[in-house]
C-alpha cells in the first residue's frame, strides 16, 4: 500500500532529522548490509579455511591429533575473517563527511517538542 502525500512528507522530514541529529547513524540505517562485507575479507578468509582445511587433512592422514585440531581452528578463524565487517569503513566515511557536527549538536524543534511533552507526563504523574 503506498504512502499518502502527508506520509511521504513527514517521512521526508523525520529522515532529514534524523541525518541533521546523528549523521553516524543515519548513515548505518542507510547502508546496504550487502556493503558491508568486504571482499579483501572474503578472499583471505577463504584462504585461511583452505590451508586449515589442509593442515586437518594432514593431520588425519599422519594421525597427530593436536595437527588436526590445529587446522580445524584455523577452519573457524577463517570463517570467523570471511564473515567479520571492516573496521575501516567507519572511520574512512566519518573522514570524508566533513558537514558531520563532532561538537555540539543543535536539538531541532522536533527533538525539543519531544522532550517537553515527556515532562509534562513525567509532572503528571
Amino acid at each position: 500500500m503506498p504512502l499518502s502525500e502527508h506520509e511521504q512528507r513527514l517521512l521526508d522530514q523525520l529522515e532529514q532529522q534524523l541525518h541533521a541529529e546523528d549523521p553516524k547513524f543515519a548513515n548505518a540505517l542507510s547502508t546496504a548490509p550487502t556493503r558491508s562485507l568486504s571482499t579483501r575479507n572474503i578472499v583471505i578468509g577463504v584462504l585461511i579455511m583452505i590451508t586449515g582445511l589442509l593442515i586437518l587433512l594432514g593431520g588425519v592422514a599422519t594421525h597427530l591429533i593436536p595437527v588436526g585440531i590445529i587446522g580445524f581452528l584455523a577452519m573457524g578463524a577463517g570463517v570467523y575473517v570471511a564473515v567479520s565487517k571492516p573496521k575501516f569503513g567507519a572511520q574512512a566515511q566519518h573522514e570524508h563527511n566533513p558537514g558531520a557536527k563532532t561538537g555540539d549538536k543543535q536539538k531541532s524543534g522536533f527533538m525539543n517538542g519531544l522532550e517537553e511533552k515527556w515532562e509534562e507526563r513525567r509532572r503528571e504523574q
